[in-house]
């Protein structure tokens, strides 16, 4: 399947959330209520969600939880998501149970949508499934993950992957931003934005948003692109062209322009144009400053040029956006 290319769904498409030991609790109430709130416009379901597993799970949190379903329920689903777990044996040893490995690589191999959510990226990992492909997980824990499974190209900069058949988010909330993202492709925007409401959600963000880390740019050893990403972050105001940026990183162009699409998933430009939206969306919320300097602040030149990029990114204008996540002034007593 073609990234980002319509899936084919049948009248009730079924997705099966494989649960196992160390489940992370909130990921699996994430893809049952997203899910379960995508409906039509006469509110008809539009997803069959059903829970499965190897038998009995002990949860993070202190509890265990029997699936309705058994490991079969992969054979007939449409998409098999699995949540995050903590401690399990995928994000420690590497090991994963040869029944749930088999199960997810012939659903895989049938051509069903293979989607996980924070640390559940290890399961999949563990399974053979990232092998040679882009995967997101829990910036937290990528150190870990990304010694145990060497031949996926973790990308710990963005919120979600969407690799076409197989799709991988960061922790927490990004599970949330990946399940509207499959609504939204599946069903498009109204159908996403109808869900996110009723799951009282931000209807969308990119998914090469960056993470919440606690630092901004990840630790380089000084071969990749990262010192040039954050040299290009202290200049976002300033023209940056691919060339200069080739040139700080000392390499041809064309190396450049690959090694950062490895490290990033996205093009120097690209990647340049999000963060310029990024600042500008910061200084609305934090500055009184106005448009035509938010926009000039940004990089992006002009106010007419920040409203077409914010409503094409977010869907609102400069004003709006403002009106709506603009923090109020701390005051003293």
């Amino acid at each position: 399947m073609r990234k980002n290319q319509a899936m084919t769904l049948p009248e009730r498409h079924t997705v099966a959330v494989l649960v196992l030991d160390g489940l992370v609790a909130f990921d699996l109430g994430t893809a049952i209520q997203v899910f379960g709130a995508a409906r039509d416009a006469g509110l008809r379901r539009l997803y069959k969600t059903r829970v499965c597993g190897p038998g009995p799970v002990r949860a993070k949190g202190g509890f265990t939880l029997t699936p309705d379903h058994d490991l079969s329920l992969l054979e007939t689903a449409d998409t098999v998501i699995v949540p995050g777990v903590d401690a399990g044996s995928t994000v420690v040893d590497g090991t994963l149970r040869a029944d749930v490995r088999e199960a997810l690589r012939q659903a895989a191999e049938r051509g069903a949508r293979i989607v996980s959510i924070c640390t559940g990226a290890s399961v999949l990992a563990a399974a053979g499934l990232l092998d040679g492909r882009p995967a997101a997980t829990h910036w937290a824990w990528g150190e870990t993950i990304g010694r145990l499974y060497p031949r996926v190209r973790w990308n710990l900069d963005v919120l979600f992957v969407d690799d076409g058949d197989v799709l991988t988010s960061a922790g927490v909330g990004a599970g949330a931003d990946l399940c509207l993202h499959i609504v939204r492709s599946d069903h498009g925007a109204e159908v996403a934005n109808r869900a996110a409401r009723r799951c009282v959600l931000p209807p969308w963000r990119d998914g090469g948003q960056a993470q919440f880390i606690e630092r901004p740019v990840p630790h380089s050893d000084g071969a990749g692109t990262a010192p040039t990403r954050a040299w290009a972050l202290d200049r976002l105001a300033e023209p940056v062209s691919l060339e200069e940026m080739a040139e700080h990183a000392r390499m041809s162009v064309r190396t450049f322009t690959r090694r950062f699409r490895e490290e990033t998933g996205t093009s120097p430009r690209q990647w340049i144009l999000r963060q310029r939206i990024a600042h500008a969306q910061l200084l609305l919320e934090s500055t009184d400053l106005g448009v035509e300097t938010v926009a000039r602040r940004s990089g992006l030149g002009s106010a007419t040029a920040l409203r077409q990029h914010l409503q094409a990114a977010i869907g609102v204008a400069p004003t709006a956006y403002r009106r709506t996540f603009r923090q109020p002034a701390q005051t003293t007593s």
